[in-house]
């Protein structure tokens, strides 16, 4: 997206003018020369976007999210939508995608990981300007300062609030130094988390527009506590519904973002236009190009039906039990998935025809199983897709306050806004209406492990799901925005159902393991329980 580029172009002016604040100091002989060529400390006031270079070092890691096996992989392919099958050209990999898949995965396994490494990258990076900034080292004012590391510890919160779902027990760092740090247990991560974002969402700028895009405003950082809110149940124990309730709300009540009129534009290229999205993870081809997931859902002649400049990989696709699920005039389905008849855009040749079938993960043909496609891909993408990423929306404020409604016992109330947020995808009216009644039904899906015919070969757990059909209305809203492990999780299906080749491992699966090598060089982590 256009934007990100001015973005990255600031990020890079502030490493020259820091250079240039090194040699004015280190070459200078007589400390009392008026320089009239250089940026000097003293003459350096930054302008607003200096201010936004300051923070960008923080917001980058952020990006790894559709990047290869970043977050996506560790939030999709563990839960119940995605499945990365053995194709005709590879996707074993060593079996990387059967363990997330199966829930068999270990100390080393790289997706979880790389989740680690990368937030504690970018919780480094916050504490250090924030070091800069509190030791008086970056020349800017007192107001200015305040503003800036409120910002930084809500992206910090952000990190910490990943790794709170993903590994739970994590050092807390607030300082940047090279001292050796503790382990924290999950539930003073979760206060530390609440406790930041309560004393810096005052701060934090109400402005919603094409300045603040791409940073953490208020909004976003009472969305960001929302989500953390929603989950407090797993987290530590607590519900904590009335304050999910609390926070949407405030966004809602702010008028600041509504629901885009179409819900393609909330996934184009440009949605940096959309007024739906709260906070996003910008993308571009030249200054942000870790997106390459497309590349990893399509099928190699993919290529000629889109007129990519890439050919994509071919490896994951869509659970049939999953798409089996969506309901008659849902337009989500066809705005997510490629199926059917896919045909050379120069010469309306039939290519391959899409299925919605997989026999096993040990083996599928290419055209088996739908493929992704929620993310506009238009001619001419390369591996690197400049789609942002919507980190939170507004139809995701809308949903988290529909939830608590519900499962405080206000289900006709969380039924109209479920309703409002399925008009858009429906051409009758009446289809997109849903009840109270209903929400508090089971799911939709038929849970148990596939056969290679398609039929349920070990039906598992077959006891309904509470709010279940609330829960399928999340996947509909909200398929591959790297949540859905964190959602079945909440509703009790992560640990107890089966789905294609998945069964149960145990309750200890809900957190990933500590990497081996995080383990051997930091002797005050103590490896999570069941591993």
């Amino acid at each position: 997206m256009k934007r990100f580029i001015t973005f990255m172009n600031e990020h890079f002016r502030q490493l020259f003018i820091g250079a240039c604040l090194v040699m004015s100091v280190t070459s200078c002989t007589n400390l009392d020369e008026e320089v009239f060529s250089e940026i000097t400390e003293d003459s350096f006031v930054p302008a607003d976007e200096d201010i936004v270079a300051l923070t960008a070092s923080a917001y980058t890691p952020l990006r790894y999210i559709m990047g290869w096996q970043g977050l996506f992989d560790v939030q999709e392919e563990s839960a119940d939508i995605f499945v990365t099958p053995t194709r005709p050209n590879g996707w074993d990999d060593g079996g990387t995608y059967k363990r997330m898949h199966r829930h068999t995965w270990n100390d080393v396994q790289w997706q979880p990981r790389n989740t680690w490494l990368t937030c504690f990258n970018g919780i480094n990076s916050a504490n250090r300007v924030i070091s800069q900034i509190e030791s008086g080292s970056l020349p800017i004012s007192e107001e200015q300062a305040a503003s800036v590391i409120a910002e930084l510890r809500g992206v910090r919160a952000v990190y910490y609030s990943i790794l709170l779902d993903t590994h739970g027990n994590v050092p807390i760092i607030k300082n940047f130094s090279d001292e050796v740090p503790t382990q924290a247990s999950r539930s003073e991560v979760y206060n530390f988390i609440i406790s930041e974002l309560n004393e810096v969402i005052p701060m934090l700028t109400e402005t919603a527009d094409q300045t603040t895009y791409g940073r953490l405003n208020k909004w976003g950082a009472l969305a960001l506590q929302a989500r953390v809110y929603l989950n407090a149940e797993v987290y530590v124990g607590t519900a904590e519904w009335d304050k999910v309730i609390s926070n949407t709300d405030q966004i809602i009540n702010s008028g600041a973002y509504m629901l885009d009129d179409n819900y393609r534009d909330v996934f184009s290229t440009d949605n940096q236009n959309s007024p739906e999205i709260v906070f996003s993870v910008p993308y571009d081809r030249l200054y942000g190009p870790e997106w390459n997931q497309h590349m990893k859902q399509l099928l190699p002649s993919t290529r000629d039906v889109l007129n990519m400049e890439a050919q994509p990989w071919g490896g994951s696709s869509a659970n049939p039990q999953f798409i089996d699920s969506y309901q008659d005039g849902d337009k989500r389905l066809a705005d997510s998935w490629f199926m059917g008849e896919q045909r050379d855009a120069d010469t309306g040749e039939v290519l391959y025809t899409l299925v919605n079938y997989m026999p096993s993960i040990t083996g599928c043909e290419f055209y088996e199983g739908l493929r992704f496609r929620k993310y506009e891909i238009l001619p001419g993408t390369n591996a690197s897709l400049p789609v942002d990423f919507p980190y939170f929306r507004y139809a995701d404020v809308l949903m988290m306050k529909a939830e608590a409604l519900l499962r405080t016992g206000n289900a006709d109330e969380a039924a109209m806004i479920v309703t409002e947020v399925r008009e858009r995808s429906f051409d009758d009216p009446e289809a997109a209406t849903v009840t109270g009644a209903e929400l508090m039904g089971d799911s939709l899906w038929q849970y148990g492990t596939l056969a290679e015919d398609g039929s349920i070969a070990e039906p598992g757990d077959q006891s309904p799901v509470q709010y279940g059909r609330f829960l399928d209305e999340l996947g509909w809203e909200f398929v591959g925005e790297a949540r859905r492990r964190t959602d079945i999780i909440r509703f009790g299906v992560y640990s107890t159902k089966n789905w294609y080749n998945h069964t149960p491992q145990g309750e200890y699966t809900k957190l990933f393991p500590i990497g081996l090598e995080e383990l051997n060089t930091n002797t005050n982590l103590t490896q999570n329980p069941g591993y």
